[in-house]
């Protein structure tokens, strides 16, 4: 092959596999690839590179003029292909050969010259078969069809077939169909006795007009006698013109099976409407419609003296017939008196005379939806509406042109049977007047697609359990109304303007609500809570405030579970905040502290106790307890002094009085730390300040008068010291009329001051009644320690002598500075001087 043929071929092959493909990418196939359409594709053959595993396939409303062998072979799982509304004339007789598993096959309306039985063969499975409306000039089934044992829909002929022959049927004599249609041409030119008698079918629809061969319909009546036929259908019986003949043409229906008997379109006047009715009434027919009929009236008709009278049917219809004549056909209401069912459905009548109601005594169901009724139409003052429809339980007068409610509430007033009553698609507003009277068995009332304002409540039925308001709307709630609808069970509210659900909305046998579509935004828990029953909720499409209410309404719901939401979560949207706008509600999840309050109280606990005892802890570690009441005692001190008088002039800034055992503590502590800071403190103690050969209690009386503090060093060796409380009574002799503010105490060593002797009963009085100063052990609170003393002992300034009050050796101190009142407890012990060198006045108190 040269190469420029080879790559021709080569690009044909691929132009061909893209045609290919982009045929099969016009078609919709499922993800499981199970099924696929390729409906009004404009394709004018079967598409290649469809999944093979395809068990539905979907090809109607295209252009394909044939089927060839291989278009279905690759489909071996196929279980139902439709090829109707194409412009199929040929099948080849392997088309199928594949498809052996293959139930359900359409080829209706299409452009067959004649029934493909050869290409049907195969299909051993087959049980529908759709070939009716093809151009095959005869309705001849042969032997083929007879193996078709499953086969339970069959559908055949055309507007070409001019004669129905007698053994037309007789392969399918055996097999038992569910339902068997046939068309003819025009004015069926022969029908042969006998043709119908083949037929085993419980449904018969014929698509044969008759108007110049009515004789053929007596004849096909005949045929089917015996035969299990339920259902009989006749499709423009007569297609352009009335029969004005005498002669009964439905004759044969009281010999026939038949339950239901159907005319569909066609034309029908008095004449022909009569004979059928006479004939039905002697049947067993117990449902009889008119659909899309074409009625007039015959100029030449004369009515009979007397009405249908002894027509009994279950159902009745007279279904989108332009003249409402056919109602009185023979100037009488008669052939509705033994009708249970009654449905008058776009009739196009506006008045109901007054016989009209007395007739329709048996009728259970009255079903006058889709005509003009008017308030003064349908309620005639001057009609007697008592005792009338006796049995009538339901009423449906849907899609009219109702305004008032009252009018109707008084209409039916005196049914007494009368549960339902529909009144949806109307014009039903505002009240002129109120209350209405309703009868007492109304439980079922349906007010949808009228325009009602608040006001209806005042002359709705209060007995009813259920009650449809949807897309009427309405803006509120008559919640008084729902407090005597004590029975109301299930109540649709859908697609109104309700713009908030209130609290105490009380219904409390109410178990399935319908509210969605309106304009409130927030519902929380106790929106429902006097509804204790209340087991279905719709109320998505609202514009929710997603806030922590409705999240807390939503987590309750969902979790106990005996609320069911019949919408969630697909629309339920948030409408506010903005942030959440168009956001699913579901999707809408705040944080636990934004909405729990009983969290945040026991966060808040627990960051309060942490914080209190990480405080409580960071206090004893570092003594915090121990400064702050240092601190205190500086503060208190300070402002004691600063309120304190000048006092006089002193030669020491303290005297320290502690035991003998206490006083290297004194030396190497105490007076080191004093008299080494800037400025120095002048101390005087007994070791080296006294004046040698005087007595020991003239030194210790001077020495305490030229100090401006008195330091006790107390100890438990202070309290063994018998001297100690001689020293006490020079300082409490001092001290009257100062309170004490002149007295440190500073504790070395803890003392219980209720184990402390009688004879320190002053020592004891102060201990409890002063402050004192702690030594602690710590060395990083023994600055502090410090800080304290020189507090209390104030600043220390430099010395005047005054030779007129003090030694020449003792210099004298001025007191400029505040003094900050410290209280400590000391011990002086003397234990270097003799008894015998002190003098006490044991009478001093």
């Amino acid at each position: 092959m040269p190469p420029l043929t080879a790559l021709w071929l080569a690009l044909l092959m691929v132009i061909v596999g893209l045609e290919e493909q982009s045929e099969a990418s016009l078609c919709y196939i499922t993800k499981d690839k199970f099924k696929a359409s390729c409906q009004g594709k404009s394709l004018f053959s079967v598409p290649q590179g469809l999944p093979i595993t395809l068990q539905l396939l979907d090809l109607s409303y295209n252009k394909i003029r044939e089927i060839t062998s291989g278009d279905f072979s690759s489909f071996t799982q196929l279980k139902g292909l439709d090829l109707s509304y194409n412009n199929i004339a040929f099948i080849a007789n392997d088309s199928f050969s594949s498809n052996v598993l293959l139930e359900q096959l359409n080829l209706f309306n299409n452009s067959l010259g004649e029934i493909p039985s050869q290409a049907l063969k195969p299909l051993k499975r087959l049980r529908e078969l759709f070939m009716s409306n093809n151009l095959y000039p005869r309705s001849t089934l042969d032997g083929v069809f007879g193996t078709l044992k499953k086969l339970e829909v069959l559908s055949m002929g055309g507007p070409a077939i001019q004669t129905v022959g007698s053994q037309d049927f007789l392969s399918i004599k055996e097999i038992s169909l569910k339902q068997f249609a046939l068309k003819t041409a025009f004015n069926l030119p022969e029908y042969q006795t006998g043709a119908f008698s083949q037929l085993n079918t419980t449904a018969l629809w014929c698509d044969i007009s008759l108007d110049k061969n009515t004789k053929a319909l007596p004849l096909m009546l005949q045929d089917l006698r015996g035969k299990p036929l339920r259902y009989l259908r006749f499709r423009k019986l007569f297609e352009f013109t009335y029969y004005m003949d005498t002669t009964d043409l439905f004759s044969g229906l009281a010999e026939l099976e038949t339950e239901e008997l159907v005319f569909y379109r066609g034309k029908f006047n008095e004449n022909l409407l009569r004979l059928a009715l006479l004939n039905v009434q002697k049947s067993r027919i117990q449902d009889l419609s008119f659909i899309a009929i074409d009625f007039a009236r015959s100029p030449e008709w004369k009515p009979p003296e007397a009405g249908i009278a002894n027509l009994t049917l279950r159902h009745l219809v007279l279904q989108d017939i332009n003249n409402p004549d056919i109602l009185r056909f023979d100037w009488t209401f008669t052939w509705f008196a033994g009708v249970t069912y009654l449905s008058i459905l776009n009739v196009n009548f506006n008045v109901v005379p007054c016989d009209a109601w007395g007739e329709m005594r048996n009728v259970v169901a009255l079903n006058v939806s889709r005509n003009r009724l008017r308030n003064g139409y349908i309620y005639n003052q001057a009609c007697l509406y008592q005792d009338i429809l006796p049995k009538l339980e339901d009423f449906n007068m849907t899609r009219n042109e109702l305004t008032s409610l009252k009018t109707v509430a008084t209409l039916t007033s005196s049914w007494a049977r009368l549960s339902k009553l529909d009144l949806s698609h109307n014009l039903i507003g505002d009240l002129d007047e109120f209350p209405c009277t309703w009868t007492p068995s109304l439980v079922w009332l349906g007010l949808a697609y009228n325009a009602v304002t608040v006001e209806i409540f005042k002359c709705l039925p209060t007995t009813l359990h259920f009650l449809d308001m949807s897309d009427s709307g309405l803006e509120r709630l008559d919640m008084g109304y729902f407090e005597l609808a004590v029975n109301l069970q299930e109540l649709r509210l859908s697609g109104n303007k309700i713009k908030f659900i209130p609290t105490e909305w009380k219904c409390p046998n109410l178990r399935i609500l319908h509210v969605d579509g309106n304009s409130f935004g927030a519902i929380s828990k106790g929106s429902f809570g006097n509804m204790p029953r209340l087991a279905y909720l719709q109320a998505g499409n609202n514009p929710y405030h997603c806030v922590c209410d409705l999240y807390g309404f939503l987590q309750e719901t969902l979790r106990d579970g005996k609320l069911k939401l019949l919408d969630w979560p697909n629309e339920w949207t948030c409408y506010h905040p903005e942030p959440l706008l168009d956001t699913s509600v579901a999707a809408y999840a705040p944080r636990v502290t934004e909405c729990d309050v009983t969290v945040v109280v026991a966060i808040a606990v627990s960051i309060t106790a942490t914080v209190v005892i990480v405080c409580m802890v960071l206090c004893w570690k570092f003594d915090v307890p121990w400064y702050l009441k240092a601190t205190f005692r500086i503060v208190r001190s300070k402002y004691r002094a600063s309120h304190s008088q000048p006092s006089k002039p002193f030669a020491y800034h303290a005297f320290i009085s502690y035991s003998y055992s206490d006083a290297e503590w004194v030396r190497h502590e105490l007076l080191q730390r004093l008299e080494a800071s800037a400025p120095p403190y002048r101390v005087c103690i007994h070791e080296r300040d006294f004046t040698p050969g005087r007595w020991i209690i003239d030194n210790i009386i001077e020495n305490i008068e030229n100090s401006r503090k008195i330091i006790f060093v107390l100890s438990r060796n202070f309290v063994d010291s018998e001297w100690c409380n001689y020293e006490l009574y020079f300082a409490h002799q001092r001290a009257v009329g100062l309170g004490f503010e002149d007295v440190v105490l500073v504790v070395k060593e803890p003392i219980d001051p209720q184990g402390l002797p009688n004879k320190f009963c002053k020592l004891r009085k102060m201990l409890s009644t002063k402050t004192y100063l702690e030594w602690p052990l710590e060395p990083s609170r023994q600055p502090f320690f410090w800080l304290q003393l020189k507090s209390v002992l104030g600043k220390a300034e430099m010395i005047n002598v005054n030779p007129n009050n003090v030694d020449p050796n003792n210099a004298v101190l001025d007191d400029t500075e505040p003094v900050l009142d410290g209280v400590t407890d000391s011990t002086l012990e003397l234990n270097d001087l003799s008894e015998e060198n002190v003098t006490v006045d044991t009478q001093v108190s």
